[in-house]
């Protein structure tokens, strides 16, 4: 597959997305969105895929959305009204789809859906979307040279691809709503100290950091099990009541078990490496997704 606005490179079984728009600083469009989002879900379906670095070619993460688009920037369709029941009822209405919903919460989604470990190698300006794309990610490391902004208000918008959800659950609400009413832009240390990146690292110390990282996320680990984590962690710190966790736990913890996990036990009593076989493509649970 080929795309206009990325690069997708496995190597080692780790993906690196590039945004590949250098020349406008890797500037979001809707091709971008639709790309990302089927790069994702190609991802998640790929068992040579084992990890994901998401990057920017140039000297720029993502600048934001880009607002030289003609017409309505975002690219919907202001001839429609829509309203919340159209959002439940035809949320897959292609109506709905192209015309109203938020094209970085569709990116947003794919990530959070996606059954793969996600790091986000952040080398530039991240602002806007740039910023908010990351937030579904597992991990942020941030190039010295990264500058983070949630800056919707200087604009008259608001706070989109599903931020709203992540952003608090990462730095706390309080700490949330500060970075979107100031629509501050941090640099990267700034950006450590109120907890969204992981760490700083040297221009060149980035990529090797991001990929000893994914490495240690998925060298001798069950890629089924790490599947499973990812989407449990995220889905059942949701939840409202443990006993919802509970419930999931028991049925992954059933399946990994009679799958996976017997060569896991196996190569501990025997004190050798673990040659894992399952595939996310065809051994995930039968109650995954759930």
């Amino acid at each position: 597959m080929t795309y206009q606005t990325l690069r997708y490179e496995v190597a080692d079984q780790i993906l690196t997305l590039w945004l590949d728009r250098p020349d406008s600083l890797n500037a979001f469009t809707v091709t971008m969105a639709d790309e990302l989002e089927a790069a994702f879900d190609r991802a998640s379906a790929d068992d040579e895929v084992a990890a994901i670095v998401v990057t920017g070619s140039g000297r720029a993460f993502c600048a934001g959305m880009d607002l030289s688009t003609p017409g309505n920037v975002f690219g919907l369709d202001e001839s429609q009204q829509p309203t919340m029941a159209d959002m439940v009822e035809r949320f897959d209405d292609p109506e709905i789809v192209d015309g109203v919903r938020d094209t970085g919460g569709r990116v947003s989604l794919a990530i959070y859906r996606c059954t793969k470990p996600v790091i986000a190698a952040i080398n530039g300006a991240a602002v806007g979307i740039g910023a908010t794309m990351t937030l579904p990610m597992d991990v942020r490391i941030a190039s010295e040279s990264a500058r983070i902004g949630f800056v919707f208000g200087r604009l008259g918008i608001v706070p989109e691809a599903c931020s709203t959800w992540f952003l608090p659950r990462i730095v706390g609400i309080s700490r949330a709503l500060e970075l979107v009413y100031s629509a501050d832009v941090l640099d990267a240390h700034q950006a450590r100290e109120v907890g969204l990146v992981r760490e700083v690292v040297a221009p060149e110390d980035l990529l090797p950091t991001a990929y000893a990282l994914a490495r240690r996320f998925v060298q001798g680990r069950s890629q089924v099990a790490t599947a499973l984590m990812r989407q449990m962690v995220y889905r059942n710190s949701a939840q409202a009541d443990p006993l919802e966790a509970h419930r999931v736990e028991s049925l992954a913890m059933f399946y990994a078990s009679t799958g996976d996990g017997k060569e896991g036990v196996a190569a501990f009593l025997e004190k050798r490496p673990s040659e894992f076989t399952g595939r996310v493509s065809s051994d995930l649970p039968p109650f995954f997704p759930w």
